[in-house]
């Protein structure tokens, strides 16, 4: 198992919203087919095909749970698989 497979395992199980690293979090997100930019401290994600717009602001290295979940229930809501 890959890196990104183990990171999209740890996200979907739900056991592990805090200590996902903010970068492991991106980097999932460009393997799952989001487009993203930075403004400032924001990273905007999105893709074709999924309505919402991911706003992601990092908490020193790692990812806020909120925004984890977030992303857990896009992947599930629309059955997002990694590229």
């Amino acid at each position: 198992m890959g890196k990104s497979e183990k990171i999209l395992a740890d996200i979907l199980s739900g056991r592990k919203d805090q200590p996902i690293r903010f970068t492991e979090l991106v980097h999932l997100l460009g393997k799952l087919g989001f487009t993203g930019r930075v403004k400032g401290g924001h990273h905007i994600y999105w893709r074709d095909g999924v309505e919402e717009i991911l706003n992601l602001q990092p908490l020193g290295s790692q990812a806020k749970p909120y925004q984890v979940k977030q992303v857990r229930n896009l992947i599930i809501k629309y059955h997002l698989e990694a590229i």
